[in-house]
């Protein structure tokens, strides 16, 4: 209800229609469409980008273990054992520090390479395991 002033009009309390508050809405909408994609693309590049990291770092670690010892690990714990790593890198993809592929080349023990066990396709169209 408007009361009226002291000049005798009537003054109208100013609020919100529903029309306003549907197209401040609908706007709203609107940019979290565009934002949200670019987001999650963003994090997928991101991830990706920590993956290689992570690879080439404890490759490089692989291979300063021979160099230092003459053989390569038995498991990337004995690569933080011998403080070659800090810890156990995580696999960004799976979220997880176990999730990765030992491989050997040759027929003795330990390996001398690692990969991704993550399922999946790169966006540069390569698998995850072919890192």
């Amino acid at each position: 209800m408007a009361f009226p002033t002291e000049s005798g009009d009537m003054c109208r309390q100013s609020a919100f229609t529903l029309v306003e508050l549907l197209v401040a809405l609908v706007i709203v909408s609107l940019l979290l469409t565009v934002a949200v994609p670019r987001y999650s693309a963003s994090v997928d590049r991101a991830k990706e980008a920590v993956l290689k990291e992570n690879l080439a770092v404890t490759r490089d670690a692989i291979d300063k273990f021979f160099a230092d010892k003459g053989r390569y690990p038995e498991s990337l714990e004995e690569l933080v054992e011998a403080r070659y790593l800090r810890r156990v890198p995580v696999d960004p993809i799976q979220e997880r520090s176990d999730g990765w592929t030992l491989h050997s080349r040759e027929a003795s023990s330990g390996f001398d390479d690692l990969g991704s066990s993550a399922a999946g396709i790169a966006r540069d169209g390569t698998a995850f395991r072919d890192w």
